[in-house]
């Protein structure tokens, strides 16, 4: 049995960030297995967002073995966000490309 998934103590803050700005947020933090920690719909597009904690020290921010793994073997991005100042940066990046008709 897996043992319950612990989440950055900044984690609720910056999904509850991503939901202010209009955007789709689910938790994929139980999961396990390397998974990014959010999974985030802004400008039709989707976001894998690994949560890390800005408070903790650099050498407790890094990703688990699991995580390292996921990172290598995805072929898709995963952004990191450490600070809840980020969201507004990414989301308004997003929805820069999307109206430029970047991807979509």
């Amino acid at each position: 049995m897996r043992r319950a998934a612990r989440v950055d103590r900044n984690q609720t803050e910056i999904a509850a960030a991503f939901r202010s700005m209009g955007c789709s947020v689910v938790s994929l933090a139980a999961h396990g297995k390397g998974l990014p920690d959010l999974l985030v719909g802004v400008a039709w597009r989707n976001l894998l967002v690994e949560v890390k904690d800005s408070q903790k020290a650099p050498s407790r921010r890094r990703l688990t073995p699991d995580q390292e793994a996921f990172k290598a073997n995805w072929r898709g991005s995963v952004l990191y966000v450490d600070d809840v100042s980020d969201v507004p940066t990414i989301v308004n990046a997003m929805r820069s490309a999307s109206a430029l008709g970047d991807g979509n």
